[in-house]
């Protein structure tokens, strides 16, 4: 049965002044920087991670997936729990949740453990982005929102570029666990300051149905998909009972996922948003996009760490300028989105990603720090004509209570996009770099040509026999993960151009704003 509404006498707040709405913002940016960090801080650290846990480092990269696909499933089901328990209760509750997950992921000892916490840190990670927005958003006068959005946007951005530095610089001089640790203060920090000035600000709750059954056919298919994508390469895919399992499920559980919730009066995913034309094209361009991103945002650290010698560190700093573009232009992105063509700036960031992409294509053994860094600061431009565009036209008339489910759901494609684009990126790799290694192999005959005189000199220099032949097979092994890596690169390259003919099925927005983009675009 459900309760009665809300009493419509429910007045919003006065805004904060003084210090107490500094402190407001400083919380709530705390907590927010902490979970974006959490999204980028570990890409640098598998390679240590995996070591250290007796794991090849394509299993290393659950420990990515599975906070991503968690993360998307629970995004959805924050209006429900706002109703259900406060904004304030909630988003106080999610922040604690996710110190003691951190924690708890930091003492792990195997990888199943990591894995298991890193799930449990993802499902409770959900509400804090779009409730540190609404809460931000309440804490200033209405006229000074673009203010309120510019500095939580800021946050988002910095995140990125301290995340991988951070990461390094900790796996190399302390030790991965730390990676998870420094969220315990920062945390607790964030928790106390909200709790302390929003407990008075509490929004109104009430009951309302929850739909079950829609909620563990999106947890099934969801999860079924993405532990045949992980798991695929090492099962050997269809040659394993395990994996036709899991896609049989993954496909049943989807298809009547599909039924349910277009016929559900309380659906967990609105999916008949997707009859509107921009809400369809421009979801699923962002979440493509986001894919070849994200997948690409890992694949380089593995890169650098394994096979050309970077230390996470040094991996971490080819990473981190990505930011700096993006924090100067994404405030121009953000005024202008309104009367400039957010087609066209969507248009201009593919074509950007595509250069980029190119530019990494050409790497080889031979590329140094400043030729990887390059592309990575380029890309910071495309980063900022990227998101705010896209979910512009993805959320372009709705009506203002259809945006938070749309919002939701745009997030949740994008999320299961990024994790998905994770794992079928590092597969690719590692058959790419196999086709590649055979290539580089199948001319070389033991004592003839070049491969004896290589032999015959490292024998020279004092290593037996089974020293130098592993050294040629490292030096091998080298060109192949390269070559393989520029592979997937040229490919990412290409499908970013074809995703510029997706942008144009949308219509051009009546009036943008960034405020509701800003809305569904905060957590990458």
């Amino acid at each position: 049965m459900t309760a009665p509404a809300a009493p419509a006498a429910y007045i919003p707040p006065e805004p904060l002044s003084g210090s107490t709405l500094l402190l407001g913002t400083l919380a709530l940016s705390l907590a927010t920087f902490m979970n974006v960090l959490d999204s980028s801080i570990a890409n640098v650290s598998i390679p240590a991670i995996a070591g250290d846990l007796g794991v090849s480092p394509g299993q290393g990269t659950w420990v990515i997936t599975s906070f991503g696909v968690a993360n998307a499933i629970s995004v959805p089901l924050t209006g429900w729990l706002t109703q259900r328990f406060g904004a304030v209760r909630l988003f106080s509750m999610s922040v604690l949740l996710f110190v003691l997950t951190s924690w708890l992921c930091g003492f792990a000892s195997s990888l199943e453990m990591l894995v298991f916490f890193r799930v449990l840190q993802g499902l409770v990670a959900g509400p804090m982005i779009p409730l540190s927005q609404t809460l931000l958003l309440s804490s200033f006068p209405r006229a000074l929102a673009g203010t309120a959005l510019a500095l939580w946007g800021v946050t988002t951005l910095v995140a990125p570029v301290v995340g991988p530095l951070l990461g390094g610089w900790i796996t190399d001089n302390i030790s991965w666990p730390w990676i998870f640790y420094i969220n315990v203060p920062i945390g607790l920090l964030a928790a106390g300051f909200t709790w302390a000035i929003y407990q008075k600000r509490e929004t109104p709750t009430r009951k309302l149905p929850i739909d079950t059954i829609g909620l563990t056919l999106l947890v099934l298919w969801v999860g079924a998909l993405q532990l045949m994508l992980d798991k695929g390469k090492e099962l050997d895919w269809f040659s394993s009972p395990e994996i036709i399992a899991l896609a049989v499920v993954a496909v049943v559980a989807l298809a009547v996922f599909i039924v349910w919730e277009l016929t559900d009066k309380h659906p967990v995913v609105d999916l008949r948003l997707f009859k509107r034309r921009n809400f369809a094209f421009g979801a699923l361009s962002l979440s493509i996009a986001y894919a070849l991103f994200f997948g690409n945002v890992v694949l380089l650290p593995l890169w650098l760490q394994q096979w050309m010698g970077y230390t996470a560190t040094s991996a971490g700093m080819a990473l981190a300028p990505v930011g700096l573009f993006a924090i100067l232009l994404t405030p121009i992105v953000g005024r202008k989105v309104g009367s400039w063509d957010p087609r066209r700036m969507a248009t201009g960031a593919f074509i950007v990603f595509a250069l980029v992409l190119w530019m990494r294509a050409q790497f080889t053994t031979e590329t140094d720090f400043v030729s990887v860094l390059i592309p990575t600061v380029i890309q910071g431009a495309a980063m900022a004509f990227f998101f705010i565009p896209l979910t512009t036209i993805t959320l372009s008339g709705l009506s203002p209570e259809h945006i938070p489910a749309a919002a939701g759901l745009s997030n949740f494609t994008r999320i299961t996009a990024g994790a998905m684009g994770v794992s079928i990126s590092t597969t690719l790799w590692e058959s790419r770099a196999a086709l590649h290694h055979a290539h580089l192999t199948e001319g070389m005959v033991q004592g003839q040509g070049v491969f004896a005189q290589t032999l015959n000199g490292l024998t020279n220099s004092g290593l037996s026999m089974e020293q130098a032949l592993a050294q040629v097979n490292r030096l091998i092994d080298q060109q192949a993960y390269t070559r393989a890596v520029d592979d997937i690169f040229l490919g990412s390259a290409y499908l970013f151009l074809a995703l510029i003919g997706l942008i144009w099925f949308t219509q051009r927005p009546a009036n943008a704003g960034a405020g509701a983009a800003a809305e569904a675009s905060g957590a990458h």
